[in-house]
């Protein structure tokens, strides 16, 4: 097989041993791409440790975050032990070959001040305003990711228990509390704004935009950017802005860090101990602000 045969290959027997997501599956294809175009007349099964050694190389010279770069390493390794345990190949030529260091990165947050006035940014005389505060307050009572988000549906909605049960990463089901303020912006949301939006159209989607269809990712990571320059925010922000916001801000309050994990539906515990050392600093700073000898 070329390496575009390999390539599927391998992507069909991730989702058919793993049922990993779209968006995984696409992210593993477009590294396995880049690397058979880096090899250019040599085809993936033929590729040596030298050959992965210098690609990662040229990645770092290019650039690359040393994150992104590992990534790609941990694709190719998982890719090649495929096509070992296939019988594909002989040796796998990533087995030697080492990821480099990487800084442990903590995500940007934002102050419970900040989101108070991101929450008070939209205007609500509006349906568009009202659906996005609706948006807003579902996001940061729940630490939702963006793509959970917008792909809510009313039969992920549980009024009666104050719940949403959202399917996550690999298809992982999670039930998530919603507090009392968030699903009173929502249900209002649903007899007001988002009736006023369809126009009489059929929508299983929770969130739609003013032409009645589904917002998309992009076009709410757009509208969190202008809310938080309306609010005067002047951080760095991201699509989890508000989903990390979420996480530190329980930490802060004395949440358990496993109750944050089951949460934010994360897999590994590690994942969510990152929180901890953005939890730590605030109180660090609180210590200095506020005590005598700080």
């Amino acid at each position: 097989m070329n390496s575009a045969q390999t390539i599927e290959a391998f992507l069909n027997a991730l989702w058919l041993e793993f049922g990993l997501s779209d968006n995984t599956l696409a992210a593993y294809g477009s590294d396995l791409k880049q690397f058979a175009a880096w090899l250019k007349h040599k085809e993936l099964p033929a590729a040596d440790d030298s050959d992965v050694r210098a690609f990662l190389a040229s990645q770092r010279q290019a650039g690359i975050s040393s994150r992104s770069t590992a990534r790609k390493l941990s694709c190719l390794k998982r890719f090649y032990g495929y096509l070992l345990r296939e019988a594909t190949i002989a040796a796998d030529p990533t087995q030697l070959v080492d990821a480099p260091q990487l800084g442990r990165y903590l995500p940007g947050s934002l102050s419970e001040n900040d989101v108070e006035a991101l929450l008070q940014a939209p205007e609500i005389a509006n349906n568009l305003g009202f659906r996005d505060r609706a948006m807003l307050e579902i996001l940061y009572a729940t630490g939702l990711r963006v793509s959970e988000l917008v792909g809510l549906s009313f039969s992920q909605i549980n009024f009666r228990q104050g719940c949403l049960r959202v399917i996550g990463k690999g298809d992982k089901e999670r039930l998530v509390p919603v507090g009392e303020e968030a699903m009173d912006w929502v249900e209002r949301y649903i007899s007001g704004a988002r009736q006023a939006l369809l126009g009489g159209r059929q929508s299983d989607y929770l969130f739609v935009t003013a032409r009645g269809g589904a917002m998309t990712r992009q076009a709410f990571w757009h509208i969190i950017k202008r809310y938080a320059k309306q609010a005067g925010i002047d951080k760095q922000l991201s699509p989890h802005t508000l989903r990390h916001a979420f996480a530190t801000h329980l930490l802060n309050h004395g949440a358990d860090l496993r109750v944050v994990q089951l949460l934010l539906g994360h897999s590994d515990l590690s994942t969510t101990q990152i929180y901890t050392h953005i939890a730590q600093q605030r109180l660090k700073e609180l210590h200095r602000q506020h005590h005598p000898r700080g």
